[in-house]
């Protein structure tokens, strides 16, 4: 009788053993990451923000979104507005406006490239506008000013292997000037920053060439998957060096499309962010032809899919 007790009672404790390890095993494997609320890249609405600021504002707080980040504007400034009083204007509708997109050097398009269409069915213009190469002080300046984290770089002049070394030199400047305003310079990369140039990797060439405090990057997860490479392995290569990311989906033929209505599996990406040392991420849609339908399709889907983590 003894025997068959104890017999029962080692059964009992390794089976209450076995369930523990078990759920232990399970949370390290399947506990989703604790995410940001949803964030908006506001070139989403490039020609919208332009036309009238504070409703598309009030669109994207009803859409749901909580975190913003500001892009160059055709009006200068903060989409025509100085510093503080465009903090203001997200902060009293309910959102946190995190960081602002500048260039990196003046837009250089493409030979033959032909410019989108707004929804008013007319090209979309790029007025001269300032950059990091020409203007870094004035703009570290400005955003230091509206008191958010972080300033990005969105594009700078990759086309040779000597671009690529100006770029950097650039960059560097202006990630001194940003530490020294209590700023955190970042890059938002395209595919092209995977390609090899006369010999250079500019994506390598930057994170070998300029130190992880001066510049952190933006990752930008669809033109990651554009460029045919693995953000879970970026990351693991450069850990903590992702405070931004971009939400990015495209179809198989490369059309940008609201988030979900793309091809792209994001699971894997986001259960990585940790290693990534996101902060926040922001979803995003180049020129989209219905942009106050497409972010409400985004966000919708996105709180869908981070349920599915």
């Amino acid at each position: 009788m003894n025997s068959r007790r104890k017999f029962l009672q080692q059964a009992a404790a390794l089976s209450v053993g076995g369930a523990l390890l078990s759920k232990s095993s399970w949370a390290n494997n399947f506990i989703a990451p604790k995410l940001p609320a949803p964030g908006i890249q506001l070139f989403t609405l490039f020609n919208e923000m332009d036309i009238d600021t504070v409703g598309s504002l009030q669109k994207v707080a009803a859409a749901g979104y909580k975190n913003i980040e500001s892009a160059f504007s055709k009006q200068g400034g903060f989409y025509g507005r100085k510093p503080k009083e465009f903090k203001s204007l997200i902060h009293d509708m309910g959102m946190e406006w995190r960081s602002h997109h500048v260039l990196g050097t003046p837009i250089k398009l493409p030979p033959n490239y032909k410019l989108p269409t707004g929804t008013d069915g007319k090209p979309v213009s790029f007025p001269v506008m300032k950059n990091l190469k020409d203007n870094s002080q004035e703009l570290v300046d400005q955003v230091a000013e509206a008191g958010i984290p972080y300033i990005v770089c969105a594009n700078i002049n990759i086309e040779t292997g000597d671009d690529i070394k100006i770029a950097a030199e650039v960059l560097q400047r202006a990630g001194e000037q940003a530490k020294k305003a209590g700023l955190q310079l970042a890059y938002h990369n395209h595919a092209t920053e995977f390609d090899k140039t006369d010999g250079i990797v500019s994506f390598d060439y930057f994170t070998s060439q300029i130190p992880a405090e001066l510049l952190k990057f933006e990752l930008d997860l669809g033109w990651v998957f554009k460029a045919g490479k693995n953000p879970v392995e970026i990351f693991k290569n450069h850990k903590g060096r992702f405070p931004l990311i971009h939400v990015k989906d495209m179809t198989v033929s490369g059309e940008i499309v609201p988030f979900g209505d793309g091809s792209y599996d994001f699971k894997d990406t986001f259960k990585n962010v940790d290693i990534a040392g996101m902060e926040y991420f922001f979803l995003e849609q180049d020129f989209p032809k219905k942009p106050f339908e497409n972010i409400v399709t985004s966000v919708q889907n996105f709180n869908k899919f981070k349920k599915s983590l």
